[in-house]
């Protein structure tokens, strides 16, 4: 990854952060952009401007530099903005990673319009606002790239009581699958990530154990007993993945190592998807 710049959403903590690191850790230069606010249909602490100042200073103690904006991927303006501002500090960008997202759940028919809304505001329109903020000056270089789109295991099957983020993660499958109809021509390439349960604050908080947990007390929801609920899905019997495991899988995808590699749905997910099939 060397030379190389990356520009990725969601970058002030948990996934985001990791995948920064991991690719400053190979060479790259980073573009950091994170809404560092709180949304409203969001039950648990979402990241803060003083997370993405960390971000930024764990990327430059590996000597790498970094420019840092915060922004919601909803905003055109504020997206464009970030994007100018990387390219103004670097001058090209080589790897799009629209890992920005967010969690909640209920069921379909008591879901307001604000929840959904919110959720394929970010989850979904928030992608494509990313990669088209990046797109133009990819093509224009003309050295190609590669863009790299979290999506979930829900967006390989269905989850009751998140129909909004089950449509939204699907919805980026599409987007990528577009997108390499779109790009190929000018040697960029286009993947998905899926990963299954990732141990980060999206998952470790008290509505997830909520859902997984519906029958016990609130003193016997803890992180031991979700991880009991959790191992049960997957064939590989672990409860989550770290971020980095995820990480890993992004500066493959990223590198000149997967360079025939696009349109492509990589699942880590503890073979969740093969048991579930």
């Amino acid at each position: 990854m060397d030379g190389k710049v990356a520009l990725i959403t969601g970058a002030a903590r948990g996934q985001g952060r990791s995948h920064a690191l991991r690719l400053a850790e190979e060479g790259a230069d980073i573009i950091a952009v994170d809404v560092c606010d709180q949304l409203g249909s969001v039950r648990y602490p979402m990241g803060r401007p003083e997370d993405l100042a960390e971000t930024a200073k764990l990327v430059e103690e590996l000597d790498r530099r970094v420019v840092t904006r915060q922004a919601d991927v909803r905003d055109t303006a504020a997206l464009n903005a970030a994007v100018a501002d990387g390219l103004s500090e670097f001058g090209h960008i080589d790897v799009v990673l629209a890992n920005a997202g967010i969690w909640s759940q209920t069921s379909t028919w008591s879901m307001d319009d604000a929840m959904w809304d919110e959720m394929i505001g970010t989850n979904l329109t928030g992608v494509w606002k990313t990669v088209r903020a990046a797109l133009p000056s990819m093509i224009e270089r003309g050295a190609g790239g590669s863009l790299i789109l979290t999506s979930s295991t829900a967006g390989m099957v269905g989850f009751g009581g998140m129909a909004h983020y089950t449509a939204a993660k699907h919805g980026v499958v599409g987007i990528m699958r577009a997108l390499v109809q779109e790009v190929s021509q000018y040697d960029i390439r286009v993947n998905t990530v899926h990963p299954t349960n990732v141990d980060t604050d999206m998952i470790q908080n008290q509505p997830m154990y909520e859902l997984f947990l519906p029958d016990a007390t609130p003193e016997e929801r803890t992180k031991e007993n979700y991880a009991q609920a959790f191992g049960s899905m997957h064939a590989l019997q672990q409860p989550w993945i770290e971020a980095r495991d995820v990480s890993n899988a992004i500066v493959f995808l990223a590198s000149d190592d997967a360079r025939f590699i696009t349109g492509q749905q990589l699942k880590i997910d503890l073979g969740f998807t093969e048991k579930t099939g």
